[in-house]
């Protein structure tokens, strides 16, 4: 099998485009699409085979922490539960390059949560990414696209190269930047910057 490639416009995305990668998705498959960072893989997590497919092609421990791209608070509310702390802060800076780590409700499959029954939350600055979530119903189910030998893979040679074969809808946005998400958790107090990325951790303070 090898992928489809589809080029797409990062800001301005056509909808026949979003609504094709929603039907790859509903069908269990698997998919590489740009965000406001790098590119992420991503799966519909109401699929329990395409879930086994993404730990196998990036070749992960099954309770590594995922993360949950949402198109906006109300659908963060489907994966986690969120303080009044969290939920000022995040409504300040999101959409943006950030992950949140919060508590896990109930919805989401305990197959795929890590030790600490966290999950990690995204709502990126990406017109594709809202819109393949909007348009889903359900947040999507990421991870970075598996790093390179010079380290996050945003060239989409080198990621037709190593994942064509492996995934099912390839969505080209150009080069992406190569910084990931600034990552906070919101599980303890204060909150702890676990890595600063592309997003500013002044408003996080």
């Amino acid at each position: 099998m090898t992928a489809e490639i589809q080029s797409i416009d990062q800001y301005a995305p056509d909808y026949a485009l979003i609504r094709h990668a929603v039907r790859v998705l509903e069908n269990g498959g698997v998919i590489i699409y740009p965000t406001d960072t790098i590119y992420g893989m991503a799966v519909d997590m109401r699929r329990k085979a395409a879930i086994e497919r993404l730990f196998k092609i990036k070749q992960m421990d099954r309770h590594k922490l995922l993360s949950f791209i949402c198109n906006d608070l109300q659908t963060v509310s489907q994966c986690t539960f969120i303080s009044n702390a969290a939920f000022r802060i995040m409504h300040r800076v999101l959409p943006g390059p950030y992950t949140f780590i919060l508590p896990a409700s109930k919805e989401v499959p305990k197959t795929i949560l890590d030790k600490r029954q966290t999950v990690g939350i995204r709502i990126p600055d990406s017109a594709v990414a809202l819109r393949l979530v909007e348009e889903l119903g359900s947040p999507l189910l990421s991870t970075s696209v598996p790093l390179g030998p010079d380290g996050f893979h945003t060239d989409l040679g080198e990621i037709t190269r190593e994942f064509g074969e492996k995934v099912d809808l390839i969505l080209n946005a150009g080069d992406l930047i190569d910084t990931p998400s600034t990552v906070v958790d919101f599980t303890t107090d204060p909150p702890v910057i676990i890595r600063e990325g592309a997003g500013d951790i002044e408003p996080l303070l």
